[in-house]
């Protein structure tokens, strides 16, 4: 029984996934890189400690207390990549925090990762389908085998994200001679994330990797012109126009083993019904 949570890395999305754990009575941790927003977790009743995987100082002399902060039933690592700015950096924080963890025995590690891990070929892809295509994806599954030794791992793979502060109007708004228009769309909301997270928790048989995306792919340019204007945005335009019914191209991100094996169901299953939920 999961009964206390560490999350490393409570952003945008770690955050309300903490408090969703609180609502549920669990004891949650959480780490910020600052200790100003520390004091704002603490405030939120979350466990708040510093945690900066590029501050070797604090590292060494705050190790034995960042370790007791991590001891706790479940870990939940929600790292963000940043590779477009540091490609190593990521990889270096991640290598730091497996050694610091090399002696904690979980009931469940949870690796937050991304669906970018997979090439950008037509059809369904599903969790067995990722495969090195860049150095960005290099990277990532890079950072996901890092941590395949690790007792009771689930790794998630997040879609494109959309929520609060994250409107997909804003994407692509006033943009000319787009590629794409009938690429299909991969994206997930934040709701449907917390609560795949919280199956994966306490789902006791939950093990290995699963998508997290809304079974739903509209084209690019049905789902982005209908999100622009549902902000009042100019609406982006294709090179090439299509229709509603064109067929959707290139990769479709499958949730499948989520669906099948732990029942799970999304709030929102078409990225067109987020729109109303996104900010």
């Amino acid at each position: 029984m999961i009964k206390s949570v560490a999350i490393v890395g409570c952003g945008w999305f770690g955050l309300p996934l903490a408090k969703s754990l609180l609502e549920k009575g669990v004891t949650v941790s959480g780490s910020k890189r600052s200790q100003a927003e520390v004091e704002q977790l603490n405030v939120c009743g979350i466990n708040g400690f510093r945690f900066d995987l590029d501050d070797d100082i604090h590292l060494a002399s705050d190790e034995q207390s960042l370790i007791s902060a991590l001891d706790l039933d479940c870990l939940v690592i929600n790292i963000p990549p940043g590779l477009r700015k540091n490609p190593n950096a990521y990889i270096a924080r991640l290598e730091k925090l497996k050694r610091l963890i090399s002696g904690i025995e979980f009931k469940k590690v949870i690796f937050v990762s991304t669906t970018g891990v997979y090439p950008p070929i037509n059809g369904l892809l599903a969790e067995q389908d990722a495969q090195v295509h860049s150095e960005v994806s290099d990277k990532l599954l890079q950072a996901e085998a890092m941590f395949s030794d690790t007792a009771n791992l689930c790794i998630v793979r997040f879609a494109g994200l959309v929520g609060p502060k994250r409107h997909p109007g804003r994407f692509l708004a006033g943009k000319k001679q787009l590629p794409g228009a009938t690429a299909a769309v991969n994206l997930v909301h934040l709701n449907d994330c917390i609560a795949a997270v919280n199956r994966l928790i306490f789902e006791q048989d939950a093990k290995g990797t699963y998508n997290v995306c809304a079974p739903v792919h509209p084209t690019r340019q049905v789902f982005y012109v209908e999100a622009a204007n549902a902000l009042g945005e100019i609406a982006p335009e294709f090179i090439e126009q299509h229709g509603e019914n064109d067929s959707v191209t290139g990769k479709l991100i499958s949730s499948e083993r989520l669906l099948t094996e732990l029942n799970f169901q999304f709030q929102f299953s078409d990225p067109i019904a987020m729109l109303d939920a996104c900010e």
